[in-house]
């Protein structure tokens, strides 16, 4: 190999592109499993509450 095509190989940047779209949509895709995970402990306790809400409700209904 010359100098000339350790250069070129050096500087060719014809992937470049690819590479980064891909690495900023595996960040995305990172983030918005974190979010949905973070979330499905706030949904999981926002239906207990509301679960225990109707138990009670029910069971005032059915005392009455």
């Amino acid at each position: 190999m010359n100098v000339t095509a350790i250069g070129n190989f050096w500087n060719d940047d014809q992937g470049q592109d690819l590479i980064e779209y891909t690495l900023l949509v595996a960040f995305v895709a990172l983030a918005s499993a974190v979010l949905f995970i973070g979330a499905g402990g706030s949904v999981a306790g926002i239906w207990n509450v509301t679960n225990s809400q109707l138990a009670a409700a029910n069971a005032s209904a059915s005392g009455s």
